[in-house]
């Protein structure tokens, strides 16, 4: 499947906080790396995924945002 955004990685799932209609997913992108997924529950059934997967993690953001406080 080809895809627009251009920021592709690859991340290991370490925990998932299931609600009744959103859920969080937690991956580790590198060691010590961490991001995060927010999506619908029936989305993450539909995908499949579990936590201990392998998955792509892909980025299409319209803003990125950097802050120095």
């Amino acid at each position: 499947m080809k895809y627009g955004a251009r920021n592709q990685l690859t991340g290991k799932v370490l925990n998932i906080k299931e609600g009744d209609i959103m859920c969080q997913v937690r991956l580790e992108i590198a060691p010590g790396a961490q991001m995060n997924s927010v999506m619908t529950t029936e989305s993450l059934h539909d995908l499949g995924i579990s936590e201990g997967d392998s998955v792509k993690v892909v980025v299409k953001a319209i803003n990125v945002l950097l802050v120095k406080e």
